[in-house]
């Protein structure tokens, strides 16, 4: 597997919602190119690609898959099993969801604890190489905290995988949109990000509310280290 440098990427989304969309802007603004999708088709996607211009275009979702360096997939939980795993073969995954019972359905491997979100989307796409990332913090604030590397108010987001080149890859490419990473450990730690957690949403400042407060790695840290598994 060659590695893509991070300033060479191409990032594919599947899903282009509120956190895919506020990736992509990040993306574009720090030299990226960006291939859009969703479920409804790309004629749906032509004001965000126009929006963000030449270096964006609209895609299916199969094309996005096979056009991005990196893949970021931003779906509801309950849709990941529509997620193309075919095109994913070789590819980082970055994998965004949470899990909302309400939302979602129940799934049991995830209320027993037997499974993480990452887990999930990890079998799905078995060829893949998924991280999971952006998940922990509101879209609001991913796209008001970015800062410049060595920064004193730089900010920091977890991310888990078990592909020790993947996280390299994507904490590469975090760097680039302004952000400083913590390993969080393999997939079956990314419970430690997801809702209700020290670590979901409040480090950054409270929901809703701009321009947010910045959160050092060590404060990340220190939120994942005091999670407890809903399970327990």
């Amino acid at each position: 597997m060659v590695e893509v440098p991070a300033d060479m990427t191409t990032i594919g989304f599947i899903g282009s919602g509120n956190i895919g969309s506020t990736v992509a802007r990040l993306a574009v603004a720090a030299g990226h190119d960006v291939v859009l999708s969703n479920s409804r088709g790309p004629q749906t996607l032509q004001d965000l690609v126009s929006e963000l211009g030449p270096k964006a275009r609209a895609a299916t979702p199969a094309e996005a898959a096979a056009a991005g360096d990196i893949v970021v997939v931003t779906v509801p939980l309950r849709a990941y099993r529509d997620v193309p795993a075919g095109p994913l073969a070789g590819k980082v995954v970055i994998d965004t969801n949470n899990y909302y019972p309400e939302r979602d359905g129940v799934f049991d491997e995830l209320e027993d604890g037997s499974s993480t979100t990452g887990e999930l989307l990890q079998k799905h796409v078995p060829e893949g190489r998924v991280v999971k990332g952006f998940n922990n913090i509101w879209f609001g604030h991913l796209g008001s905290l970015g800062r410049p590397a060595g920064s004193a108010d730089r900010s920091a987001l977890p991310i888990a995988g078990d592909d020790a080149a993947a996280k390299r890859q994507v904490a590469e490419l975090l760097d680039s949109l302004g952000f400083d990473t913590v390993d969080a450990g393999p997939l079956a730690e990314n419970w430690r990000t997801q809702r209700d957690t020290p670590v979901y949403v409040t480090p950054y400042g409270e929901y809703g509310v701009l321009p947010g407060t910045p959160a050092s790695a060590q404060v990340v840290r220190e939120a994942l280290a005091a999670a407890k598994p809903a399970a327990a």
